[in-house]
């Protein structure tokens, strides 16, 4: 999934005043601005906090762009989503009531007054990675999180940030006192990229690296290596690559050389055997790697972490028909750089049509 954080911040830093009126803070050309970005991504992000201050109903405001997406089969807004920690939120808002969108609340206790208007996800603690693992199994492939300051600072304190986009406004100042939620960010060494919109101050961060093209390239090839799998009702037909730091590549499949071996097991063995060095390293796999098994003791989420893996791209999420896998998330916790391209998902499932009947 790809994440764009977004925020406006008067010249001293604040994104609010300490009054129950809704402090607006960029001026129109940037709101326009702010509104165009949206329509490039699936859903849209914002604290319970924002909500029950500010109560925005965050629609798509480009008739142009509810077209398209009516056009593909999808709701005309986009999927609205939210994070509670006190479970504090009325049904009634805004957010839940106006446009035509889905809806989902991240949040630590039971919301049985908001089943009729959102999908509830329980978690003791809701974090950024738990978040956009979530999302992208129910089909997000692009998040627009608009804060408050501390759902923006999750995300970035966990890496999970792709783009950063911080608008001053130069002629804005609260002063100590008046000002309600502070956010301040720099990120010397990374790109980014200076505008102006009315009168607003603009900077634009590229926190990651775009691996997009790459990711697509070896995951094609861990597609063709599932292909060569002697189906099995009690595994998946996965394929693996693994490319190291200077470029070398190794393949694998499942069942390649031993029956209970999984994918990334043969393509990590290939590449020891020719004494790679792994640390750092990326694997690209047609299904997200296993976190629990029984054939071995050792699962394919485990290999990654004890191996150093940097890197870690697949196609599609492992279905519940053997266990309940949570290899993207445990990678993720764990500091790995995790990318779903479900550009293939359909390929994948095609290699497994054995299980799906």
């Amino acid at each position: 999934m790809l994440v764009t954080l977004s925020a406006a911040v008067t010249a001293d830093g604040y994104m609010d005043d300490n009054t129950p009126e809704r402090l607006t803070i960029s001026t129109p050309e940037d709101m326009a601005e702010v509104y165009r970005l949206r329509t490039g991504h699936d859903a849209i992000l914002v604290g319970a906090e924002t909500l029950r201050r500010d109560n925005p109903a965050l629609l798509l405001r480009d008739p142009e762009a509810r077209r398209r997406r009516a056009e593909r089969g999808l709701r005309p807004d986009l999927t609205k989503v939210t994070v509670t920690a006190s479970g504090k939120l009325d049904p009634s808002l805004r957010f839940f009531t106006e446009g035509d969108a889905e809806h989902y609340v991240f949040s630590t206790v039971r919301l049985p007054e908001l089943d009729r208007v959102a999908t509830v996800i329980r978690s003791d603690a809701p974090s950024a990675r738990a978040i956009v693992t979530e999302l992208e199994k129910r089909g997000i492939r692009r998040l627009f999180v608009e804060g408050g300051a501390r759902i923006l600072r999750l995300f970035l304190e966990e890496g999970m940030a792709d783009t950063l986009r911080l608008a001053v406004n130069p002629a804005m100042t609260l002063g100590e006192g008046r000002g309600g939620a502070h956010f301040a960010f720099d990120a010397p060494g990374k790109p980014c990229i200076r505008s102006r919109f009315g009168g607003m101050e603009v900077s634009t961060w590229q926190l990651k690296p775009d691996t997009a093209a790459d990711d697509l390239r070896f995951l094609r090839m861990a597609v063709d290596e599932s292909r060569k799998c002697v189906p099995c009702a009690t595994s998946y037909c996965v394929g693996a690559v693994v490319v190291t730091s200077d470029g070398s590549v190794f393949t694998g499949r499942t069942h390649e050389t031993s029956a209970t071996h999984h994918a990334e097991q043969e393509a990590v063995a290939k590449a020891l055997a020719a004494g790679a060095r792994l640390h750092g390293a990326s694997i690209y796999s047609s299904m997200e790697p296993c976190s629990k098994r029984a054939s071995e003791p050792e699962s394919c989420t485990e290999l990654i972490l004890r191996h150093g893996f940097a890197h870690v791209a697949f196609a599609l999420y492992e279905p519940d028909c053997f266990v309940a896998c949570r290899g993207a998330l445990t990678l993720r916790e764990s500091g790995v750089d995790v990318r779903h391209c479900p550009e293939l998902a359909g390929e994948v499932r095609a290699a497994n049509a054995h299980l799906w009947r």
